[in-house]
């Protein structure tokens, strides 16, 4: 587990070391180009290659499902040759991925493309969130929430760039947005091969198992309610634009005033938030404190179809504003927990299987909202915040747990207190 010395800090986490920097530019310009990608890739498929949408959706949870198989085996991986050489395996499998694309012209050959991206996706995930925790080194919640800032606003910069493509509605507009994001894998490659070092792998106890991760009952228990209060990000994303659309008056551009506001609130207090919750008891916390946010902004949601169509989007936008600050609470206390109790030598496998729970979660937040919350109109924004609130309360007593089961050295398998030379290893010709 990362130490969480208060005398240890990351020498001004306003200006961030080499690596960090790397990894910050080299996630940015990766998640421009999946804000390229993301926006308009649906209608790629459809308008373009003339897929079915059905057929299109099905080779998507076909790939997400088969793609969460990457998580641990990745993170293995990670931990026994170093984080950085899976990285940069993944980016560029995902490079090669996303060129294929503009090849495809049959459905078998779309969910076969989709599924490798998945599994360099996740395995990347596990691979990144080891680079993150050495990177890091004391703080690294809090070097995840900067890096989470440049993320976000990566996104969002891609997805403005998109809609000049989608507006024009060529194949070759659609092309140029696919392989952009092709080129932006590679892009990071680069920057991380030149900026990050190639950290070698800690020793691990021989008692160390490839999956210790699932009999560490108390983590489970902490990625399982990560994953559940992950609905949260598509209640903005999917739930909100669905009900403003269908059971209200609002102006049409509503939908759009939301997401940029759900951004906005994200990308300025994602840093000046998650440098305060660092420990996984102050993770706690934050995850029952978005809890409550969350209880506050889903009935204000629901409020949007019983107010005249002048008051709905004001109403709306204060909701996701309550909601957004939820959303950089809960993640700041993910990332808190996330790092906080997994062990040094196996953060890579701990990673894995973190991004392995949040993304079940988001595979699984459409049939969720869309049939149990819709269905039930007001009463089901009423019940997912509740559910939000529950899930929330459980934070602190599932830290507890968890702080108790760690030996005094800050791990769960009985590695040394102390950490071995950061030093990369050397390269290689």
């Amino acid at each position: 587990m990362i130490a969480k010395s208060a005398g240890l800090r990351i020498p001004g986490l306003a200006g961030p070391s080499g690596p960090q920097r790397a990894l910050i530019l080299a996630s940015f310009v990766n998640r421009v180009g999946n804000g390229l990608f993301n926006t308009a890739s649906v209608l790629y498929f459809t308008l373009v290659v003339h897929l079915p949408a059905a057929r299109v959706g099905v080779g998507l949870t076909v790939a997400g499902l088969v793609g969460l198989l990457a998580g641990i085996p990745a993170g293995n991986l990670a931990d026994r040759y170093g984080p950085r050489t899976v990285w940069l395996t993944a980016f560029a499998t995902q490079a090669a991925a996303m060129a294929a694309f503009v090849f495809i012209d049959d459905w078998i050959t779309f969910t076969l493309i989709a599924t490798l991206d998945r599994l360099a996706a996740t395995a990347g995930g596990a691979a990144g969130g080891a680079l993150i925790a050495r990177a890091g080194g004391e703080r690294p919640a809090a070097f995840m929430a900067k890096l989470r800032t440049f993320v976000n606003l990566g996104v969002v910069l891609g997805t403005a760039g998109a809609a000049f493509a989608v507006a024009v509605d060529t194949r070759a507009a659609y092309t140029v947005l696919i392989l952009a994001n092709a080129a932006s894998f590679a892009c990071a490659g680069l920057i991380a091969l030149g900026g990050v070092p190639n950290y070698r792998p800690l020793p691990r106890p021989e008692e160390h198992r490839r999956w210790a991760v699932l009999s560490d009952r108390p983590y489970v228990s902490f990625v399982a309610l990560y994953g559940a209060m992950g609905l949260q990000y598509q209640t903005v994303s999917l739930l909100l634009p669905i009900w403003l659309s269908a059971h209200t008056d609002a102006p049409r551009w509503t939908v759009a005033a939301v997401s940029a506001v759900n951004s906005g609130v994200c990308v300025l207090l994602q840093s000046r938030i998650g440098s305060r919750v660092e420990t996984p008891r102050q993770g706690g916390r934050a995850f029952r404190l978005a809890g409550l946010l969350f209880l506050v902004s889903c009935p204000l949601m629901a409020l949007t179809a019983d107010v005249p169509a002048w008051v709905a989007p004001g109403l709306a936008v204060l909701a996701v504003c309550v909601h957004s600050l939820g959303e950089v609470w809960e993640s700041s206390g993910g990332y808190a927990l996330g790092f906080g109790l997994a062990p040094d030598h196996a953060q890579g496998q701990y990673q894995g299987f973190f991004g392995v729970g949040f993304n079940a979660g988001q595979a699984l937040a459409p049939v969720v909202l869309t049939t149990a919350v819709l269905g039930l109109g007001h009463a089901g924004w009423l019940l997912l915040g509740a559910f939000f609130a529950a899930v929330g309360a459980a934070g602190p007593p599932v830290t507890a747990w968890a702080e108790r089961t760690r030996r005094p050295g800050g791990d769960t398998a009985g590695t040394a207190d102390s950490r071995p030379d950061e030093a990369p290893l050397p390269e290689t010709a």
